[in-house]
C-alpha cells in the first residue's frame, strides 16, 4: 500500500499540533502502527499530555526545539530520535525560525482516545 503527502488533509490533534496522517490502520489498512508528520508553528508548542498504550517515536526532519520528557528537558534537532515510552508526560516546543517538523510512529496506532491531556 501507498500513501501520496498531496492526498492527506491535515488535522489538529487534541496537544495542539497539526498532523497528517501518513499511515493509519483506519484509512490504509496497515495493522500495528502508525505514522504521521506533526507541524508545530514558530513559537509553538503542544500541550502536555501522555499515552497510555501508545509508545512513540519522533525524528526530527525539520527545524529546532525543546523536548519536555518526563522530568527531563532537552534541545532536539534535525535527524534526532526521542523514544516516548507508554504513560509518560511529554511535549515540544518550536525554538527554532522555521515550522518544526516531525515524523511521528505510534505502536499500537494512534487513537484520540489514548490521549490524556495533562495542561
Amino acid at each position: 500500500m501507498k500513501t501520496s503527502y498531496a492526498d492527506i488533509t491535515p488535522f489538529v490533534t487534541r496537544d495542539g499540533s497539526l498532523i497528517r496522517e501518513l499511515m493509519h490502520p483506519q484509512t490504509q489498512g496497515n495493522h500495528n502502527q502508525s505514522l504521521a508528520e506533526a507541524i508545530v508553528a514558530v513559537g509553538g508548542e503542544t500541550l502536555l499530555h501522555r499515552h497510555h498504550a501508545a509508545e512513540e517515536l519522533y525524528y526530527i526532519i525539520q527545524g529546532d526545539g525543546i523536548m519536555s520528557l518526563g522530568q527531563e528537558e532537552f534541545p532536539v534537532a534535525v535527524a534526532d530520535t526521542v523514544c516516548i515510552p507508554p504513560g509518560v508526560a511529554h511535549k515540544i516546543r518550536n525554538s527554532g525560525d522555521n515550522e518544526l517538523r516531525i515524523l511521528c510512529c505510534c505502536a499500537p496506532a494512534y487513537r484520540h482516545v489514548d490521549t490524556e491531556l495533562l495542561e
